[in-house]
């Protein structure tokens, strides 16, 4: 179980800490919610988490066995939506690994990106197209 306290600082920021590291973060309300979209909004968080999720849980299924992802880069485009309240709509997710990767290594790696807990959390709602660029589509972008 890991602890994290927030606090309300005012004018629509919040400070973030986590209990068993102390580091902090800052969260803004975006500039079209009233906010002076100087930092990370709340929902800004929720789209860094898919995507830094994603490449940890093919992180540890490379790692333990040996294949290559350093490198890796996952791009995602939070879009949200105002009807019926406001949320988020869609994440959309690009993935791209370098280098060259055998059919069963990008197989397995991909079910890795679908199953980490933050997508698993997410509610059917919010639609999560995910794209994976391999190799030299890769490096196209």
């Amino acid at each position: 179980m890991v602890h994290i306290q927030a606090t309300y600082e005012g004018s629509l920021r919040c400070r973030a800490t986590h209990g068993p590291s102390r580091t902090t973060l800052v969260t803004d309300a975006p500039t079209d919610n009233h906010g002076k979209g100087e930092s990370f909004s709340p929902t800004d968080l929720v789209a860094t988490a898919l995507g830094t999720c994603m490449l940890t849980t093919m992180g540890l299924v490379a790692e333990r066995h040996g294949w290559a992802l350093t490198g890796a880069i996952a791009d995602v485009e939070k879009i949200m939506v105002a009807d019926p309240v406001r949320r988020i709509g869609a994440l959309e997710v690009v993935i791209s690994i370098p280098g060259e990767h055998e059919a069963k290594v990008r197989t397995a790696l991909e079910k890795a990106a679908m199953t980490c807990p933050v997508h698993q959390s997410l509610r059917p709602e919010v639609k999560v197209p995910v794209r994976f660029a391999w190799g030299t589509a890769a490096a196209r972008g």
